[in-house]
């Protein structure tokens, strides 16, 4: 069975996406979307992309660096510039792995339905969207911004957290009306890797090697980052 594929390069903040419509069978391009600040990138991170990936059969994972994070104002995090230059570093040589600067760019505080809906308008009817969180940011969601429009414009893939129980969709349901059918759990997947724990790793000089990319060590160790944690 021959069909046609239709390229369109789009730009999104920090990197060009390949949109591809498949015009004899209607698929859309499927592209994941996973924030956090990242501070630093570690092991965990890339399999939950890659888990993701893998079992809902996104075309492209996008890592969304935050910028000023509303819900953590007062925590401190590491300039813009290692932690984007982290992630480059860790997706080096996979190219259905992007990073998009949208919030890092975004002034004051940034709300993840107004960068959703930044990546929607950019990519097109031709791209479905899905956000990946883990349990414990899905058990909150009632308390983010517009979570009703959020779940309008792409679907949700949850991933266990360690130390968090499972969310109860049911009863986030009654808050979010048609969240159930809006969200993907993945269960089998706990990653008990934490940006903190790796901070505190470097700041008393035991190994990470085994935490982050070698790549991510080396940037780390070269520019003295985390030592005064």
């Amino acid at each position: 069975v021959h069909f046609l594929i239709w390229f369109r390069l789009v730009r999104v903040k920090g990197f060009t996406i390949v949109m591809t419509e498949k015009k004899a069978n209607g698929q859309h391009t499927k592209v994941g979307v996973l924030g956090g600040t990242f501070d630093p990138v570690h092991m965990g991170h890339l399999a939950i992309a890659e888990e993701a990936r893998a079992r809902v059969g996104m075309d492209q994972v996008i890592f969304l660096p935050a910028g000023q994070p509303w819900m953590k104002k007062d925590i401190p995090v590491s300039p813009t510039e290692h932690r984007l230059n982290m992630l480059k570093l860790a997706i080096s040589g996979k190219p259905y792995l992007k990073v998009s600067t949208a919030e890092l760019e975004h002034e004051g505080s940034s709300y993840a339905v107004e960068t959703i809906a930044g990546i929607r308008q950019e990519l097109g009817a031709g791209a479905e969207l899905f956000f990946i969180m883990g349990w414990d940011s899905l058990a909150v969601l009632p308390l983010w911004r517009e979570p009703e429009r959020l779940i309008g414009m792409c679907r949700i893939v949850v991933v266990p957290r360690p130390g968090y129980p499972a969310p109860d969709v049911k009863a986030l349901d009654a808050v979010i009306p048609g969240l159930s059918r809006r969200v993907l759990m993945l269960d089998k997947l706990e990653v008990d890797i934490s940006a903190t724990e790796i901070r505190e790793r470097v700041r008393r000089g035991l190994p990470i090697s085994h935490l982050v990319p070698e790549a991510v060590e080396w940037y780390i160790r070269e520019h003295g980052l985390y030592l005064g944690d």
